[in-house]
């Protein structure tokens, strides 16, 4: 696909997009740009954007992807309760991972992706069960310490986010991919702007 079909294509699908997936997008991209300023009003908003897109993954028969979702909300409602946890009157602030929570994310990711892939293969029809799975299971690593409010967690998403955006053009998903490269260099400010705080905090405390 050349650079103009691919234009051509990425115009198509805008025209195309029905209103409530383009809403689930607009509070997707809402929920990274308060999560890049450090607000807690983005999980609210990525509980929207994941209840909008489990709707729109149920209407296009995409149940695999339902249960990725599904994690999401999850995810989202336990960190949005890890949030606003408060002690002595204050929010949980920013830290970096522990030796234990960095070894607690390889094991997600050591068993999480061979049994996505094996869901994948052997149960539904995907033509890249090994991309989708480590997709897949590098977002889930990234949402978990997001919502113990770690540093590493955009190193994960990104990860994440660089591969999906050439999965997403595989699969001439033009649209998707474009919106995965922004959330790609928001999420690089977001952990600039996570390390400053964090940076300054330590600093404070000593």
């Amino acid at each position: 696909m050349n650079i103009s079909e691919s234009l051509k294509l990425f115009h198509q699908q805008i025209i195309e997009t029905p209103l409530l997936q383009l809403t689930g997008v607009g509070f997707g991209i809402a929920e990274v740009f308060l999560a890049k300023a450090n607000k807690v009003l983005l999980y609210p908003c990525g509980i929207i954007s994941v209840i909008i897109t489990i709707i729109v993954l149920y209407e296009a028969g995409l149940y695999a992807e339902i249960l990725l979702n599904i994690y999401y909300l999850v995810m989202s409602l336990y960190g949005w309760y890890y949030w606003l946890r408060r002690k002595n009157n204050q929010i949980l602030p920013i830290s970096s991972s522990t030796k234990k929570e960095v070894v607690s994310t390889f094991i997600i990711i050591a068993i999480g992706f061979p049994a996505l892939f094996i869901t994948l293969k052997y149960f539904t029809d995907s033509t890249v069960p090994v991309w989708d799975a480590w997709v897949s299971i590098t977002a889930w690593a990234g949402m978990w310490l997001l919502a113990k409010r770690k540093l590493e967690n955009w190193i994960l998403l990104n990860i994440s986010n660089a591969f999906a955006i050439p999965l997403l053009i595989h699969k001439d998903l033009i649209l998707y991919a474009l919106l995965t490269l922004f959330l790609f260099i928001v999420a690089i400010f977001g952990y600039i702007s996570w390390k400053n705080k964090l940076t300054e905090r330590l600093i404070s405390q000593t």
